[in-house]
Formats: C-alpha cells, sequence, structure tokens
C-alpha cells in the first residue's frame, strides 16, 4: 500500500506540470490584453506598455532565443512560463493583476465557500441517491422504479443555470422564502474557525448565523446536486440489479434472511465498488463545475472567481485556481482508488 502510494504521488508531479501548461498555452490564446483591460480601450499605447513591462506580459512565453544569439543564457530563460514555474515551485503563485492580492490570501478566502457548497451538494445526492437507487433495485419494474428512473432522466438533462434562475424566481422573488445571492447575511457576523460557516456557527453556537447560512446554502446546494444526485441513483441501481442475480445472495434468500438484512449486509457493500467511483468523480466536478452555480448565486467562492479573472484575463487568478482544482481532483481520485482495498479485500495494491 504505502509503495502504491508514492507511486500515485510521484505520477501527480508530470499530471500538474502538464496543466499549468495548457492553461498557460489557451490563457494566452483567448483575444485580449491584461493590461487593455485595466487601464481601457482608449488608453495611450505609452501607458499600455508601461503596465505590460510592469506585469512581465512583454517578456517572451517559453523561450527569448534572440537572447541566446546574443549570449545572455539567464534572458533566454527569462520568459513567462519559466518565470510562473520558478514562483510556482518556491510556493508562489503571485498576484492578481486587477486588485494586486496574492493569490494565496484570494484562495485562503474563497476555497472554504466553495467546499462548503460542494461538500453540502454531495450529502444531499448522497443521501438522496443511494436510498432511491437501491429502493428501485429492489422492487425492479414497479411504479416506484419508473418514477425515480424518470426523474434522475430529468436531474440529468435539466441544465444547472436555467434550474437556479427558476429556483431564484420562485424561492426568492415570489415566495420570499430564500436569499437569492451571497453567503450571509449583511446583518450577521460568524467568527471564523474553520472557514466554514455552518461549522463554526456550531462551533460558537451562533444560531441565528447558522439559520441564516442554511438559508443562503439552500438553493444553490440543490441546484448543485441535482446532477450527482440523479447519476449515483442510476448508478446504485444498476449496480444492485447485478448483485442481486449473484448466487450467494440467492443463497441468502433460501436461508430466510429479511430483504433488509440481504439489500444491506450482503448486496449493498459489493454494489458499492462503482457508486464510490461515481461519488469521487462527481465531487471533483462538484468543486471543479460549480462556475455555474456559484455566479448565478453570486456565490463567493472559487468558481465565480476564476470566472471573473477569465472575464478581466487576470492569468495569475485563473492559473492558481485551475492547478489548486487539479490537486483536490487528483487526490480524491488518489483517495477513491485506497478506499477499494476496504470494500473488497480481493483488492490488492502490491
Amino acid at each position: 500500500m504505502t509503495q502504491y502510494l508514492i507511486r500515485r504521488l510521484f505520477s501527480v508531479i508530470p499530471t500538474l506540470l502538464g496543466v499549468t501548461f495548457v492553461i498557460f498555452m489557451f490563457l494566452r490564446l483567448v483575444p485580449g490584453d491584461p493590461a487593455v483591460a485595466m487601464l481601457g480601450e482608449h488608453a495611450a499605447q505609452e501607458n499600455v506598455e508601461r503596465i505590460r513591462e510592469q506585469l512581465g506580459l512583454n517578456r517572451p512565453l517559453f523561450l527569448d532565443k534572440e537572447s541566446l544569439k546574443q549570449g545572455d543564457v539567464k534572458g533566454f530563460f527569462d520568459s513567462q512560463y519559466l518565470r510562473f514555474l520558478g514562483r510556482l515551485f518556491q510556493g508562489d503563485l503571485g498576484s492578481s493583476i486587477h486588485r494586486r492580492i496574492p493569490i494565496a490570501d484570494e484562495l485562503k478566502l474563497r476555497f472554504p465557500a466553495t467546499v462548503e457548497l460542494a461538500l453540502l451538494s454531495m450529502a444531499i445526492a448522497i443521501l438522496v441517491g443511494l436510498p432511491v437507487g437501491i429502493a428501485s433495485a429492489a422492487r425492479r419494474n414497479s411504479v416506484l422504479d419508473g418514477v425515480s428512473m424518470v426523474g434522475s432522466l430529468i436531474g440529468v438533462s435539466m441544465p444547472i443555470f436555467w434550474l437556479g434562475l427558476m429556483e431564484i424566481m420562485l424561492f426568492a422573488v415570489v415566495l420570499h422564502w430564500l436569499p437569492s445571492a451571497g453567503r450571509l447575511g449583511h446583518a450577521i457576523e460568524v467568527k471564523t474557525m474553520t472557514g466554514l460557516h455552518l461549522i463554526d456557527s456550531i462551533l460558537t453556537g451562533n444560531g441565528e448565523a447558522l439559520i441564516d447560512t442554511l438559508k443562503h446554502l439552500a438553493m444553490p446546494a440543490l441546484a448543485l446536486a441535482t446532477i450527482p444526485t440523479a447519476i449515483i441513483a442510476r448508478m446504485m441501481r444498476s449496480s444492485m440489479l447485478e448483485v442481486l442475480q449473484e448466487d450467494y445472495v440467492r443463497t441468502a434468500h433460501a436461508k430466510g434472511l429479511r430483504e433488509r438484512t440481504v439489500l444491506y449486509r450482503h448486496a449493498l457493500k459489493n454494489a458499492s465498488l462503482p457508486v464510490v467511483t461515481v461519488i469521487g468523480l462527481q465531487m471533483g466536478n462538484l468543486l471543479a463545475g460549480a462556475v455555474l452555480t456559484e455566479t448565478i448565486f453570486a456565490w463567493p467562492g472559487i468558481g465565480k472567481w476564476v470566472y471573473d479573472a477569465i472575464l478581466g484575463r487576470d492569468y495569475p487568478v485563473v492559473q492558481g485556481g485551475t492547478l489548486l482544482i487539479t490537486i483536490i481532483i487528483a487526490f480524491i481520485n488518489l483517495m477513491v482508488d485506497v478506499s477499494y482495498g476496504f470494500l473488497d479485500p480481493r483488492i490488492r495494491y502490491e
């Protein structure tokens, strides 16, 4: 197991390097100039060039061949990409072009908001999707099975941005039950301990903040949980149907065991491997794909932060946010692989 973990951790390094290269390339291919975005389209050319020089945007992207011809080896490697990698190896993600705030400081503020939203969405998806999938498999071709599978199909097909707008229209505009945007009310304060408002409210005994946080989380969490819930339910049903055809399940029924015992003690554990894989992949998708949800509900997380940075051509922010998401997804996939050994003792990593 230890050797396997070491190999997997080392395999993440080329993945991260590849991600930095791809993001760096695609950002530079997007039309627009950060200096022009900062100063405006009608700014004087000399001011634009001065900003470009300050930000290092006038340097070559990778290698400066002209410097090599002149014998300047240091200048040959003084490119935008290599300078970015050099700072990255030192733990420096750079600073925002527009706000001039270190990326690491911004991540500390925004990452907990995205994690809180993603964890609550995944909790909803698991608590709803697993029982629905198990019940559908246990009562195959029944009315419950048909309704749940149609609902799952609708959940997978429904665009998140449309669902979010409908939630705002119904619960915020028409019924006035829930706030339409933000993470916390203006008059509510929470003492920061973990950065997660739900946990901080509980730890500090702040009931008012807890209720307000739940109100702000309700709509974006439900919107974000729709697709994972549908996928988990369908995968759970499919996996359970396959396991219920096995000989040991029929033997358990022949012994006179209760249906609940057969489902949850014998079938569920063996049917959980593909579901765990799906949950891990969906958790990564929630962290990486919350851009639409955070933008619609003005949620101050990484998704909206990166979205605004893309519009403003703020290269360091996009690079830092994307790199963090890549690391998280790689870590989640590693944890999913490790969990297989606990769910199925037949799996070995040597």
